[in-house]
């Protein structure tokens, strides 16, 4: 059976909720730091390009987008992508993915970016950065994808991030 998710932008007072979720996610806290480091870095957050999936009236996962560079290109990268483990497997986060991704075109970016399980982004058109020419110290391998927005051109160079995780 298919569940059809309702989505939304999140707001401000979701915000406890999402760390919530992050740390169920993933178990530990570091990603939770890393999504308040975000929060809290101006060059980085985009407070509108963070999209929740709703159970019950409680948002249950959400996928974002904040800055990032190729060279000297501006670009989108998304992550971090959570679901609540009850709901994981149910498309959930595939559906808050969708949702942030269908932003994606309103802002001046050519691309967006992530850094993830090489198995689960390419369902979005996400394919390896490498291939594109992006490439970053830490990261070069499979886990890196990129993603053209629209017909625009993906830039080729040295990703950098606003905040490291």
């Amino acid at each position: 059976m298919s569940i059809t998710w309702k989505t939304r932008v999140a707001t401000p007072a979701d915000e406890p909720v999402l760390r919530d979720i992050t740390r169920e996610a993933f178990g530990r806290q570091y990603e939770v730091d890393y999504l308040d480091a975000l929060r809290a870095e101006p060059a980085a957050w985009i407070p509108e390009l963070v999209c929740v999936a709703i159970a019950d009236d409680q948002p249950i996962a959400y996928a974002l987008l904040t800055h990032a560079a190729v060279g000297s290109t501006r670009v989108l990268s998304l992550g971090p992508v959570a679901v609540l483990p009850a709901y994981q497997g149910r498309g959930a986060g595939n559906a808050a993915v969708r949702a942030v991704l269908r932003l994606a075109p309103d802002y001046d970016a050519p691309a967006v970016v992530v850094l993830g399980h090489a198995d689960y982004y390419p369902r979005f058109g996400f394919r390896q950065a490498t291939g594109f020419g992006i490439h970053h110290p830490q990261h070069d391998g499979p886990h890196l994808m990129a993603l053209a927005v629209g017909d625009r051109a993906v830039p080729a160079g040295l990703l950098t991030y606003p905040v490291e995780g």
